[in-house]
């Protein structure tokens, strides 16, 4: 039999049109999908419903550093009423409701409309994926932490407090919620790849990081109560929160917020041993998504 084509064979020109522009690569396109998922995480860009909560949840990190800063002018205070480095530990809960809110749809929605095949169709490849929706959930997560550490900052010099030791305390800060950040922001994505429905996401990450946090805190608390001192700080390893806390007490001058209070915190030593726990944790956050990414990409 024949394998040749039929004499009646012929190509049609159906009018699609030549491109002959640029062609911007990778590049531009990781760029585009870190700008797009970064304004997505505070609602830009979307409907107005989609604005609320993460405007409402800016407001509230925001709005006690502007007390603070009006109660320090007033009253004349030679040092702010909170430590740069403590306002985020404080506000956790806030930053852990916002995360639970916007990891899931960063991740979930692509997941659950089957969009991901459709972005490596493209010139994008995992790589530059995961890059763009890492970065751009630690940027999100840092603008939140960050801002209200602008707030106190200015605020201090307003009230014309020493400028070298708030600079010092500010870059402090500045460092501390660059790591949770990070931290917060791969662990967030990791609990809202897992599944493509947004609900589960949702708890995923408030039990992840507000359960392990009780359960840390609670059993600091019963170590404390018992004279056992030296267990504090390593029970401080197995909580997202607790791990920045240590990680600041150690290096960054901070004040330790666990039971028992400046003691029992982490030094020098042990405090390598958190930071090193938080930098596996961010580059293992980065390969579970990798990982994750190399099933449902196909």
């Amino acid at each position: 039999m024949s394998s040749q084509a039929p004499e009646t064979t012929q190509i049609h020109n159906i009018g699609y049109r030549n491109y002959d522009g640029p062609r911007l690569g990778r590049a531009y396109a990781r760029r585009s999908l870190f700008s797009q998922s970064l304004r997505g995480a505070y609602g830009l860009g979307r409907s107005a419903k989609s604005k609320v909560l993460p405007m409402i949840l800016f407001a509230v990190m925001c709005v006690p550093a502007l007390i603070m800063v009006a109660v320090t002018v007033v009253t004349k205070a030679n040092k702010l009423p909170l430590d740069y480095t403590g306002y985020a530990i404080y506000l956790q809960l806030v930053i852990c409701i916002y995360l639970a809110a916007q990891a899931p749809q960063s991740v979930s929605r692509d997941l659950r409309f089957r969009t991901v095949p459709l972005y490596f169709s493209r010139p994008i490849e995992r790589m530059d994926y995961v890059l763009a929706k890492f970065g751009a959930m630690a940027s999100a997560l840092f603008v939140l932490t960050a801002a209200p550490l602008v707030i106190l900052f200015v605020g201090a010099l307003l009230a014309k407090l020493d400028f070298a030791d708030q600079a010092k305390g500010f870059g402090q800060g500045l460092v501390s919620v660059m790591l949770l950040s990070l931290l917060f922001g791969g662990i967030g994505l990791v609990m809202a790849a897992l599944t493509p429905r947004r609900g589960f996401g949702v708890a995923a990450v408030i039990a992840t990081l507000v359960i392990s946090f009780g359960a840390v805190s609670t059993l600091q608390g019963i170590a404390y109560g018992t004279d056992n001192g030296d267990a504090i700080k390593w029970m401080g390893l197995f909580s997202p929160i607790t791990l920045i806390d240590g990680v600041q007490t150690a290096f960054l001058g901070a004040t330790t917020n666990f039971p028992g209070g400046e003691g029992v915190g982490p030094g020098a030593g042990v405090g390598v041993v958190y930071l090193l726990v938080v930098l596996a944790l961010i580059a293992g956050s980065y390969g579970v998504l990798m990982r994750r990414y190399r099933k449902v990409g196909l």
